[in-house]
């Protein structure tokens, strides 16, 4: 992968001299996901500018572009040849570039069948807090031996270096899709999908939640299926029969329909997310397994990845309750953000444990040995 020089150049001359004055340097591409995280801290080293696509071989299912580039310019590219990011990044906005998908590490809906960001991260291009451009992975799966460096930027919220380019795998788009609506309560949604999980069906994401703009309200279960045209219709009536067993109705729901809402679910404009309780309301992100059973909580919660993402309106004075339970579960459970989008007072995502702490400041050290990049973004010491 070749960085464009002249920027470089000079990014990596910006870099050099903030080490040494000790200026912390915040890293930002389109500002699409700046509520996300402990906090935003330095001078902006603005990545916007470093956009465009470097190859892209459709036959070969690899794309390498910088990392300024609009996220929804390489998901239109990618349609054109239909081929898809498979593990449908978040946006939260028109400004989303391809570095912040993969600094912030946020998958959508399909994540649970589908894989992750960081499983389709095939190799980047970086500047390391010495300003010098490294070369991590590269434009196939496994081309060598050892740890795979490139997927640490994964989620790590810029705090190791400034991406430069990023390579993926990419997919081609499925050639049926139907989703199913389902009425079933929490219990026996999470029971329903623990068994279909376990079966040769074409699950591709799911969402359960209670619907309170029906009348009454009522518990609803989605699921999308994606694959073979054969597979997805002969798992369509089957999958309904299980509901039906269950003491549920199941019905298809119209494909437009369905595309527009799992786009308001992955971008967080369904109504749960964009009418939250109350202004100081915290959304909280309950990352658990699968196979948790309903947690006995006082706030109703929307559920993904088939159990294994739980998403719930909470103040921040929950976050002791939240992260006992969560890691009861095996779990965790992240600050998402505010309804307000101000502060909060308490860390953002679950302390570490000495050991993590520990790695963790050695990783960031051997990448960032003075500290400058996005100071107090993941933690709030730097």
């Amino acid at each position: 992968m070749n960085a464009d020089t002249d920027m470089t150049t000079l990014m990596a001359a910006r870099i050099r001299e903030a080490a040494q004055a000790g200026t912390p340097l915040r890293i930002r591409g389109g500002g699409s996901k700046d509520f996300y995280g402990q906090a935003l801290n330095g001078d902006v080293l603005d990545m916007a500018a470093f956009s465009g696509v470097v190859s892209y071989e459709p036959s070969e299912l690899v794309v390498t572009v910088r990392a300024g580039t609009p996220l929804a310019d390489l998901e239109a590219l990618l349609a054109e040849q239909g081929q898809c990011l498979p593990f449908e990044p978040p946006h939260f906005g028109p400004n989303a570039t391809v570095g912040g998908m993969v600094a912030s590490g946020l998958n959508g809906p399909a994540r649970a069948s589908s894989g992750a960001v960081r499983d389709y991260l095939l190799g980047v291009v970086l500047l390391n807090g010495k300003g010098e451009c490294l070369t991590f992975g590269g434009q196939v799966m496994k081309n060598v031996a050892g740890y795979d460096v490139s997927r640490l930027m994964a989620g790590a919220l810029g705090t190791l270096g400034v991406l430069l380019e990023v390579s993926l795998k990419v997919l081609p788009m499925a050639p049926a899709e139907a989703t199913l609506k389902c009425s079933l309560p929490q219990q026996k949604a999470l029971d329903l999908l623990n068994r279909w999980g376990g079966q040769p069906l074409p699950l591709n994401a799911s969402c359960w939640v209670h619907d309170d703009s029906a009348s009454p309200g009522q518990d609803v279960l989605f699921v999308r299926l994606r694959g073979a045209v054969a597979a997805v219709k002969a798992a369509c009536p089957r999958m309904m029969a299980d509901v039906q067993a269950a003491g549920g109705q199941a019905m298809l729901i119209d494909n437009d329909q369905a595309s527009a809402d799992w786009n308001a679910c992955r971008e967080q404009t369904l109504p749960f997310f964009a009418q939250p309780p109350s202004p100081d309301a915290c959304l909280w992100r309950l990352s658990v397994p699968q196979t948790t059973a309903a947690m006995d909580l006082p706030f109703a919660p929307l559920i993904e990845w088939h159990g294994g993402l739980r998403w719930l309106w909470a103040p921040a004075s929950a976050a002791t309750q939240l992260r006992q339970l969560t890691g009861q579960a095996g779990g965790h459970a992240t600050l998402f953000r505010r309804a307000d989008h101000t502060p909060v007072d308490l860390p953002v995502f679950t302390p570490l444990s000495q050991v993590q702490s520990r790695i963790q400041r050695e990783l960031k050290k051997q990448f960032d040995p003075t500290s400058i990049f996005n100071a107090g973004r993941m933690f709030a010491d730097r």
